[in-house]
């Protein structure tokens, strides 16, 4: 007897109401794949972008998510135990393929990392993309090392969080920033030292509270504020650009000579399977379950409420993390 699965699908680029739940047949995992029985994912702005239409080499019909948490329902070739706890993310996961945004997704075997938790599923779930995101740009981009000064620039993000913290237990001194004061209590909760509110020029108030500036910059809004950003570091700093927020992909006029001041480096981390490998899981998620690694939740979601989950997370009313259950 066939199975069959809620899954929400895509057909059409256009607001969250694009996104329509529907009966699919569960898939049949092959050699080299996992059937993963999805308990929580969280939402990314990567999604909203694709639903809005901004993502050309994504194909529709498709089941958008690029992270899931859940336990293996079928792993043919032996690699993981059925029930055992996994996560996955990135490695086309809702982009080349069909995603999270379902009961069910079937991922290579490459994708998925095994762990052990007992965390509800609503903590799990908005783990996998935050950590990877915060750990890669931390470490892979920027390089941090003990007594250097990190400026977040979207510091009430649910990266920017998790980034505020894991650079605090490495002995970084953190800043942080928020368009809105009430995010100033948030940010130094999960380890900044220093807050600015953002006005979206902040640099000569970095540069003249900071003793010159920050020696790196993880960029969370994106071009926006990526001139303002570059401008607020002292060299040999480093800006990485590794998200969004502020829904503009690219500059409208961009002079590199003028932006981008002498010995002073920008990159960019967009995040993969690799890194997604390469990255501490299971000791971050032991940090968290610990409480020594704060982790913002914002807002929880079932299934069948995916289109104001995301209304929620276009509108950036959040506050961290957004967590959808899949029972």
């Amino acid at each position: 007897m066939n199975r069959t699965m809620k899954a929400v699908v895509i057909y059409a680029a256009g607001g969250p109401e694009v996104l329509k739940i529907e009966e699919r047949p569960v898939p049949i995992a092959g050699a080299g794949q996992v059937l993963i029985r999805v308990e929580a994912f969280g939402l990314n702005r990567s999604e909203l972008f694709t639903r809005q239409g901004h993502s050309p080499n994504v194909l529709f019909p498709r089941v958008l998510g690029i992270e899931a948490t859940g336990t293996v329902a079928d792993a043919p070739g032996g690699e993981f135990a059925v029930g055992e706890k996994v996560a996955t993310v990135m490695g086309g996961l809702g982009r080349a393929f069909d995603g999270s945004y379902a009961e069910y997704t079937l991922v290579p075997v490459g994708n998925v990392r095994a762990f052990v938790s007992d965390m509800p599923w609503m903590q799990l779930g908005a783990l996998p993309e935050m950590l990877q995101t915060a750990w890669g740009a931390l470490f892979r981009s920027l390089r941090i090392r003990p007594g250097e000064r990190l400026l977040i620039r979207g510091g009430s993000t649910s990266v920017g969080l998790a980034a505020a913290a894991i650079a605090k237990t490495h002995g970084v001194e953190v800043a942080g920033t928020s368009r809105r004061i009430a995010g100033e209590r948030l940010i130094r909760k999960n380890g900044a030292d220093r807050f600015f509110l953002d006005d979206g020029t902040i640099a000569e108030r970095v540069r003249r509270d900071w003793d010159g500036g920050a020696d790196k910059v993880l960029e969370l809004i994106g071009t926006t504020t990526l001139a303002d950003s570059i401008a607020a570091i002292r060299e040999p700093g480093t800006v990485c650009m590794a998200g969004m927020v502020g829904n503009q992909w690219s500059f409208q006029n961009f002079a590199p000579m003028d932006v981008i001041p002498t010995a002073v480096s920008l990159t960019t981390y967009s995040g993969g399977v690799e890194d997604f490998t390469a990255m501490p899981l299971q000791d971050l998620i032991d940090r968290v379950a610990a409480g020594s690694l704060p982790v913002a939740i914002g807002r929880v979601f079932q299934l069948d409420d995916i289109v104001q989950a995301h209304r929620v997370m276009e509108n950036n009313e959040a506050g961290g993390k957004i967590v959808v259950l899949t029972r």
